[in-house]
């Protein structure tokens, strides 16, 4: 069954919008949120298009490559993976990122990922397991709900007081475990307390069994553009631990990949100036 409702994919009706594409679009989406195969039917159901419309996108897809038919059942295919690398090759960002998370799993053996808050998500970009592996399994492109979240919270620290003030309108502040802090003003003070610390713990609010901690990554112009990130089992590492032995080398990471940004800022502005003389 698809995950998604029909209001998840609603599509703006504006004469900016290409409808056909934001259709396809809306079409992986519920595909990538779905537990299993869809049918036509579910298809149309979880996107709100016509039976009609979900199938010539399906099959505009199938001919592409990017989506497989197996009897009444479509799937995504592997090739769908060429639209996620075309985004994590779209950043510097990342390229630079990727081999510092590297190093923090070799140093830690832990997993480490980076991210971006995306509305009121925050979306996995990289990450990078140990041969040990926690149960609670991400990749790259799965999403998580901000408040839950300690790359989210280290994100929402960051927002103008009106953005958060945004964020909290809309965003439905679920329960996931005993521990999760659900009451907006508790949920405020510790999102405050992480931008004022430079970091966020947040110990089995998503899963009873997994500590996470992270930090921010800035732009040249200080903005917390993503959040570096990572996982430990509770049982395993305790939280001296991950404060004294993790968190210095997630703040050094951090550090490296700020330093690197504004040295090709630096280039890039050197570039630009020299082909405008």
């Amino acid at each position: 069954m698809a995950s998604g409702k029909p209001s998840d994919f609603e599509i703006p009706n504006s004469p900016n919008v290409i409808q056909s594409l934001a259709r396809g679009l809306a079409v992986i989406r519920a595909m990538g949120g779905a537990s299993a195969p869809l049918t036509i039917t579910e298809v149309a159901g979880s996107t709100g298009l016509t039976r009609a419309g979900a199938r010539r996108i399906l099959l505009t897809l199938e001919t592409l490559g990017y989506v497989r038919l197996k009897g009444r059942h479509f799937a995504l295919t592997p090739r769908i993976m060429e639209l996620g690398k075309a985004f994590e090759g779209s950043d510097v960002l990342w390229d630079i990122a990727e081999p510092h998370l590297n190093a923090l799993v070799s140093e830690t053996m832990e997993t480490a990922s980076a991210g971006v808050l995306d509305d009121l998500d925050v979306v996995y970009v990289l990450r990078v397991k140990p041969a040990r592996r926690l149960h609670f399994a991400l990749g790259p492109g799965a999403r998580l709900p901000a408040h839950v979240s300690s790359m989210g919270r280290v994100l929402l620290a960051d927002l103008p007081p009106r953005q958060l003030d945004f964020y909290f309108a809309r965003a439905t502040i679920e329960r996931y475990t005993a521990s999760t802090v659900v009451d907006e003003k508790a949920l405020r003070r510790v999102i405050a307390q992480a931008g004022k610390q430079g970091y966020a713990i947040v110990n089995g609010e998503m899963d009873e069994t997994i500590t996470g901690i992270s930090v921010p990554v800035r732009n040249p112009s200080g903005q917390a553009v993503a959040a570096l990130n990572i996982s430990t089992a509770q049982a395993r590492v305790s939280q001296d631990e991950v404060r004294n032995r993790i968190l210095p080398r997630l703040l050094g990471a951090a550090t490296q990949i700020q330093r690197s940004l504004r040295s090709k800022e630096a280039a890039r502005v050197g570039r630009a100036k020299g082909a405008a003389r």
